[in-house]
């Protein structure tokens, strides 16, 4: 029988972040100072782990304490989105002839994470005075361009990726060789 509800939640918290880890629980006691049979006790929500204890098994787990408080089980946002089927939107700030298909959408957590499918029609021009918040990364489905980012320019084409801090100017400077698609997911936190 658990301990109490705070136990018991941080218990089922502590065995799927060692779970997810692939670390064993002879492994995980080992590594945070405390015996197996304690790490079993707490595990199951027998008792209610002192704080010098949690951060011992935080750095076992190379996680920060918190996560042992987060709601991970009540988060069951999912997303699925079949080949073709995502929605065409009209960005803020689009591009004329730059195509964005929102591929996926989450509404927990703090973390917004837009991923799109992005395609260059025929019409499009260069454009690199995209701004904003977060981070970005780009992964280069068919076609060949001049990608700059701040001062510096590089040639991507397909199979390559970049990832960066979108706050700095950004965008494709050349078009060498298309179709140009790529998938952009842009990250950023939920204020």
């Amino acid at each position: 029988m658990a301990r109490s509800l705070s136990a018991a939640r941080i218990g089922t918290q502590v065995r799927a972040l060692r779970v997810a880890a692939d670390v064993s629980g002879g492994a995980l006691a080992k590594a945070s100072g405390i015996s197996a049979s304690m790490l079993s006790r707490i595990e199951r929500g027998l008792v209610s782990p002192s704080v010098e204890t949690l951060e011992r098994l935080a750095q076992g787990l190379h996680v920060p304490v918190s996560r042992f408080f987060s709601d991970q089980a009540r988060r069951t946002d999912f997303c699925h989105v079949r080949a073709g089927q995502g929605v065409v939107v009209d960005r803020v700030g689009a591009v004329s002839d730059y195509r964005y298909e929102l591929l996926g959408h989450l509404l927990s957590g703090n973390l917004f994470v837009e991923p799109y499918l992005v395609t260059l029609l025929p019409g499009a021009d260069p454009y690199v005075t995209f701004q904003h918040p977060g981070l970005k990364f780009l992964y280069f489905l068919s076609g060949e361009v001049s990608y700059r980012y701040g001062a510096k320019s590089v040639g991507v084409g397909a199979g390559d990726s970049l990832l960066f801090e979108a706050t700095a100017l950004h965008g494709i400077e050349e078009i060498r060789n298309g179709p140009i698609s790529y998938l952009s997911v842009v990250f950023t936190l939920r204020e």
